[in-house]
């Protein structure tokens, strides 16, 4: 019961207590006339009995007064100790959640006085919510007449601390909300605590196959039983170690921008033992919390029999690459370089006997020379080709890059066939590379065949080149580019194009999105690994439906590149009388060579079987 409503029951009783000695005083005076006959005297003695029952029913009211306000002031009083004294907060807002009183225990909590806290709003105290929040726990209290949450209040130097909230509301309290608070920053710690001691522990346990510590500013504050077998320290030096020291000299700065960066993958770098032994290191950090600050967990693992065996399977792999080359030019070779070879023998050999019949002022000899210079050239085509076939030690020579494409363009037509256009667009003073031609011709042979498949039906592939320079800025937006001058050779087709999870795993070996029997996957994993063996990098752009372009950035070489010498020179010509019995299973090269042989004086048997 408030202040009012009692005062209010005491009144009452008050007035109860007046009228009753009234109505006696009523009836004492109708008894009074009717006792005494003299009307003076009566009415004399009526006057002074109601005063004198007036005077005592004031002095009756104003005692049942003072007791109650007496019992008021107690009841407020007790009411006021409880509350100052108790150990949650208390406060008394209206509706608007303006504070109209507290007590002591939240202005302990606070670091307000009770004056300060008075003249403030509720979202004045609040850390973390915002003005709608607080209309929204004020909106569900007054519909639903309580109310209880958890929230963070600021106090007075800043500082934060979490409480528990228990708020009341009833129309009939005057439109005020009596609300108590508790603080709960040690239980919300301890929680916090517990949650970080579960990480920690979650992290050290999760690699217990390798290493692992809790780094700090560079310096390791805890870490595990693997890190020492890893890197011969004990634990106790370990401790407060700077972690840098664990790892070798020149991968530090690979880790100091790892660091900085907050890249969290996992990456390889080499690691440093206590010998002064390195090893190839697999890093992965993460930021984990750490006694209420943030920290970084460091995950080591020696991978030095994961390279051993990386290097093993890199060795199966080529093994593999050669023997899907040699499958992949089988059919081509097969088909092609047999017949091809017989006819340019046919053209070059007729082309010698009819230059051995004309004068050479002749303009039939300025012809017949062109002749063979084309079919020496389809010659080294062929020789190309048999080259792209076999495994050969790697020759880099110094390449006038652009004569280099155009010598595979003849063997690019045949692999793209003749539904699909090739375009050419060299461009000129172009950088000259070093590189081995044949790795040039692998490139070149499984972009194109990539191309080629890519395409249904009727479509264009576009080879060109071009100088490119790459600044620091430029390399920043592209991992793995490094600044410096590059000759770009980049295949296009206007084909099906690639999503973005193909994309993905683009280069790794055995990975095709071809029918079963038409790719083994091996053919980019071959052009990356030659683009990285030559010190270049490649980019694919690509999207479904829009086509794909293959951009491939070579090291400039600063040499200038030698042309290539052709050399028709004359040789005697040897002469005899002999026999000679030729076979040939090709009637053109037969008759050919009869002609030759008997020419120079030989009597000649042909046979087209042995």
């Amino acid at each position: 019961m408030n202040k009012q409503s009692f005062i209010y029951a005491n009144s009452r009783r008050y007035m109860f207590a007046s009228i009753t000695f009234a109505w006696i005083a009523t009836i004492c005076l109708s008894l009074a006339w009717i006792w005494y006959q003299d009307g003076r005297s009566a009415i004399m003695f009526v006057y002074l009995f109601i005063c004198g029952l007036g005077l005592l029913g004031l002095w009756k009211g104003n005692a049942l007064l003072r007791a109650s306000e007496t019992a008021l002031a107690r009841s407020e009083e007790r009411h006021k100790r409880i509350l100052q004294t108790a150990m949650d907060g208390f406060w008394v807002t209206d509706v608007q959640g303006r504070l109209l009183e507290v007590n002591e225990t939240y202005c302990r909590m606070s670091g307000y006085s009770e004056q300060e806290l008075l003249s403030m709003h509720i979202s004045d105290l609040e850390a973390e919510e915002t003005a709608g929040d607080t209309a929204a726990h004020m909106q569900k209290l007054l519909s639903q007449g309580e109310d209880r949450f958890e929230s963070r209040h600021r106090r007075k130097d800043g500082s934060l601390f979490d409480v528990e909230i228990r708020a009341q509301y009833s129309p009939e309290s005057d439109q005020l909300c009596t609300v108590f608070l508790r603080d709960i920053t040690e239980q919300k710690q301890a929680e916090q605590n517990l949650k970080e001691s579960e990480e920690r522990f979650k992290a050290l346990h999760n690699a217990s196959f390798g290493g692992i510590t809790i780094h700090d500013k560079g310096l390791i504050l805890e870490c595990n039983q693997g890190l020492s077998e890893i890197t011969g320290y004990s634990v106790e030096e370990l401790i407060g170690m700077d972690g840098l020291l664990l790892i070798a000299p020149g991968s530090r700065d690979l880790v100091m921008r790892n660091i900085v960066s907050g890249y969290e993958k996992p990456y390889e770098a080499m690691g440093l033992r206590k010998n002064g032994e390195e090893y190839p290191l697999r890093l992965e950090a993460r930021s984990v919390p750490y006694k209420g600050r943030n920290v970084r967990t460091v995950e080591f693992r020696d991978i030095t029999e994961y390279k051993k065996d990386e290097e093993e399977r890199e060795k199966l792999q080529g093994q593999l690459l050669q023997a899907q080359k040699m499958e992949s030019v089988g059919r081509l070779a097969g088909g092609v370089a047999h017949d091809f070879n017989n006819m340019l023998g046919v053209i070059l050999g007729r082309a010698e006997m009819a230059q051995d019949q004309i004068d050479p002022a002749h303009q039939v000899y300025t012809d017949l020379v062109e002749i063979r210079k084309a079919a020496e050239r389809s010659v080294n085509l062929t020789r190309q080709l048999l080259a792209f076939a076999r495994k050969q030690t790697i020759a880099p020579k110094i390449l006038d890059f652009n004569d280099a494409v155009s010598g595979m363009l003849n063997m690019v037509r045949r692999l793209i066939g003749e539904d699909i256009d090739l375009v050419w667009l060299p461009h000129f003073d172009l950088w000259p590379v070093k590189m081995d031609p044949s790795q040039l011709d692998q490139i070149l042979a499984n972009l194109c065949v990539n191309a080629r498949d890519a395409i249904a039906g009727v479509g264009k592939v576009t080879i060109e080149t071009e100088n490119i320079s790459f600044d620091e800025t430029c390399c920043t937006r592209h991992p793995g580019f490094r600044p410096g001058e590059y000759v770009l050779l980049a295949v296009s087709d206007n084909g099906c194009g690639m999503d973005k999870d193909t994309l993905l795993h683009l280069y790794e070996p055995f990975f095709t999105t071809k029918e079963m029997g038409k790719g083994t996957g091996l053919g980019l994993a071959t052009v990356y690994g030659v683009v990285k063996q030559n010190n270049g990098f490649i980019n694919v752009y690509s999207e479904p439906g829009q086509g794909t372009t293959f951009k491939i950035y070579l090291p400039r070489h600063r040499a200038i590149a030698e042309p290539a010498v052709e050399s028709f020179s004359k040789q005697p010509t040897a002469r005899g009388q002999e026999t000679i019995l030729l076979v040939e299973d090709e009637p053109a090269i037969l008759a050919m060579t009869r002609i030759m042989l008997e020419r120079l004086g030989y009597t000649v048997l042909p046979a087209n079987t042995p």
